[in-house]
């Protein structure tokens, strides 16, 4: 394996492009699920812009006395904080106006970088009344900011930086990155996900599976989930994460979930929390494709993991023996493709995932973006055959495009080396 700092993920140079765009300037957001390079492709990002002559302050805001980064160190003023404490709106409003002050004097500006900015009080609203009398002024500050959670949950329903910033989301990583970074087999990071920080531990299980929940998993519900966001039953969004991963890759009614938990909840609040889930990255509910929307709305959810180290940190058995469990091995194959299809969906959300179920026929995932409508079937056996969903979704839907992934279909390593769109675009050009 080779070591994570020196592999640039692909969103580094899309991240120095937007940093140094000619235009209006507008904040950029990185957002994303936790550890999943957030932090590390932003401090590539600001090396590169030092190595070309502009300047970069990176503040981490839990840690605001940082060892100083590869690049220009933050404002020396951040030092007379605590390590650990999570400083107030005035360090925030300080800061800011030393970073104005540098941009003013740097020839080239200026770009900061807020990093689990989420933690100070009121945090939003105070950035937009900076950032918009940056913009009166002209201050050639350009901001990043940082979070642990999607943007959605970080700044909640009323947001008042609507329309100043740029959405920068950062997913899982995908199976190319993984092998490039670390060298991974496509069994490997079929069974032990995309998550970085967690690949050097995949010789030794228990350290894995303990990075997965202490490190990933656990701060997730507690630091991103319950700290972010109303939750009135955190008990029961704490089972229902433990219980998910276990039915992923099946479509499960969410009274049959409410039969499997200990706390009770009505199904409107078990949909909520699974929402939750998906936001920060951990699985998703799919809902049924209908040519009538509304219909899929209230359609009984397919659970699917979105990053397949959620499914497998709560499996006992180890690596060799689920590869040689076939019925496992199958449905964490599905997870695995269905995870990369949402993982790599356009930010614009123009094209849709889902499920497809009439009766005993079922297709795995269906692609749709207007007309253009792609089923899609996972098959990780050793035989092939008619596949009766596939032919009763065509019947149903005419028009629509079919592809088996796996036994008798495209390789699953070369379709998730795609993302969603290219498969969905592909179908109907061909055909």
């Amino acid at each position: 394996m080779t070591d994570q700092p020196t592999y640039l993920r692909p969103l580094v140079p899309r991240l120095i492009d937007l940093l140094t765009e000619v235009g209006p300037m507008r904040l950029v957001a990185v957002t994303g699920p936790r550890q999943t390079g957030k932090t590390t492709m932003v401090l590539q990002a600001c090396k590169e812009l030092e190595r070309s002559g502009r300047r970069c302050w990176y503040v981490a805001v839990d840690d605001p006395t940082p060892e100083k980064p590869p690049f220009d160190t933050a404002p020396p003023e951040a030092a007379s904080l605590l390590p650990g404490r999570a400083p107030g709106p005035e360090w925030l409003v300080s800061t800011w106006n030393r970073a104005r002050a540098e941009a003013n004097r740097s020839p080239r500006g200026l770009v900061l970088a807020l990093d689990e900015v989420q933690r100070i009080p009121n945090w939003s609203g105070i950035i937009k009344g900076l950032w918009d009398g940056d913009r009166r002024t002209g201050c050639p500050l350009r901001v990043v900011i940082l979070g642990s959670a999607p943007w959605s949950m970080l700044t909640g329903i009323h947001e008042s930086l609507a329309g100043r910033f740029d959405p920068f989301p950062v997913m899982h990583w995908s199976l190319e990155e993984m092998q490039r970074a670390f060298g991974v087999t496509l069994d490997e990071y079929i069974f032990f996900g995309g998550y970085p920080g967690a690949a050097i531990h995949i010789r030794d299980a228990m350290r894995w599976r303990g990075h997965i929940r202490y490190a990933i998993m656990d701060p997730v519900i507690e630091r991103d989930i319950l700290s972010l966001t109303r939750v009135e039953k955190p008990s029961l969004m704490r089972a229902l994460m433990d219980l998910a991963p276990d039915y992923s890759g099946q479509v499960v009614s969410y009274r049959k979930l409410q039969g499997h938990l200990d706390d009770s909840g009505n199904t409107t609040t078990l949909a909520r929390y699974l929402d939750l889930l998906a936001d920060a990255g951990l699985i998703t509910g799919l809902q049924k494709y209908s040519a009538k929307p509304h219909l899929s709305k209230r359609s009984t959810p397919k659970l699917n993991v979105l990053n397949t180290a959620v499914m497998t940190a709560g499996y006992a058995y180890p690596f060799k023996r689920v590869r040689d469990d076939g019925a496992f091995w199958g449905r964490l194959c599905e997870s695995a493709v269905g995870a990369h299809l949402h993982n790599t969906l356009p930010p614009d959300r123009i094209v849709q995932l889902r499920y497809w179920r009439d009766e005993a026929r079922e297709v795995d995932f269906v692609l749709a973006s207007g007309r253009q409508v792609l089923a899609i079937e996972v098959k990780s056996g050793r035989r092939r055959g008619r596949i009766a969903g596939l032919e009763a979704f065509e019947g149903r839907f005419p028009g629509a495009k079919r592809l088996v992934v796996g036994t008798g279909g495209v390789p699953l390593n070369e379709f998730l080396s795609e993302p969603a769109d290219f498969w969905l675009e592909e179908a109907h050009r061909a055909r």
